[in-house]
């Protein structure tokens, strides 16, 4: 076991992992307090690293699943983690990882994870698909994404992550966390954010294929007015039946008007198609 410690002690952060743990104990304290596990939970923890975070989850609840793509650490896991009751560790690439597999009893999954920064926003986007068999997320993130996906309409940061985010979660940015909380030190501040999956959707788009290419198609030009940056996807007179004032900018749009126009282009599609099967 001495031999795994000191593997675990000498590991270098691997810069093409995104790698930054975290040493400050205050903060870890924090984050596990915000997180309030319970005995029961089903907790899983993306990107465990060497632990920091693990030891205090492994110690409250019974059920921890850990996804750990360094497989250079996964021996010193197994290690460390095996006395405790339920644990099991997959040494996988969390944006490939199906978490269906992880469902037991039809109990939710509280996720939580110190995510590398340089894949963060695909990941969240990966997790939203599994939203309605989640309860909660907690995300150490780069502080600037924690504000893009807190950000409300006419804020500079409001855009397709924050409406997406928005659309499936409420949103709670909980602290920030100075880079000197990480070995390495990163070069941009961190923020804890808090995701919790609504049990009805505030507003429910009948397509969120056709919600994601809305949102995407009006935040590809988000100066110009949606007049313009909408001019790929509709006609000027499809445009003009839009319940929104065409000479805004995408970043004054609401979430709840993104899903009316989203309901209404696929209203539009459905009745194209039908015209032209008559015809």
């Amino acid at each position: 076991m001495s031999k795994n410690i000191l593997q675990e002690s000498q590991h270098k952060a691997r810069k093409r992992f995104g790698q930054n743990f975290l040493i400050d104990h205050g903060i870890i304290r924090d984050i596990v307090r915000s997180i309030h596990p319970q005995k029961n939970d089903q907790i899983v923890e993306i990107g465990p690293g060497k632990g920091a975070i693990t030891q205090l989850l492994a110690d409250s609840c019974d059920n921890l699943t850990v996804i750990e793509l360094d497989r250079d650490l996964v021996p010193w896991l197994k290690v460390k983690f095996e006395r405790h009751p339920n644990f099991q560790l997959f040494q996988a690439d969390a944006l490939q990882f199906d978490f269906n597999q992880l469902i037991k009893n039809d109990q939710p999954l509280r996720i939580v994870g110190n995510l590398p920064y340089n894949i963060s926003t695909p990941l969240i986007f990966h997790l939203l698909t599994y939203a309605n068999k989640v309860q909660d997320m907690h995300f150490m993130l780069q502080k600037e994404v924690v504000k893009r996906m807190a950000a409300q309409p006419g804020d500079g940061a409001y855009g397709r992550l924050g409406i997406m985010v928005q659309y499936y979660c409420a949103v709670e940015d909980l602290f920030d966390v100075p880079p000197t909380s990480f070995d390495p030190a990163p070069k941009v501040d961190s923020a804890i954010v808090r995701l919790t999956p609504y049990a009805q959707l505030p507003h429910v788009a009948d397509n969120i294929k056709t919600l994601e290419t809305l949102v995407n198609v009006a935040f590809q030009q988000r100066r110009k007015t949606l007049r313009n940056s909408l001019k790929q996807l509709l006609t000027a007179e499809q445009m003009e039946s839009l319940p929104v004032d065409l000479g805004m900018r995408p970043e004054e749009i609401s979430l709840a008007e993104y899903v009316a126009m989203s309901n209404l282009l696929g209203n539009l599609a459905t009745n194209a198609a039908i015209k032209h099967s008559d015809e």
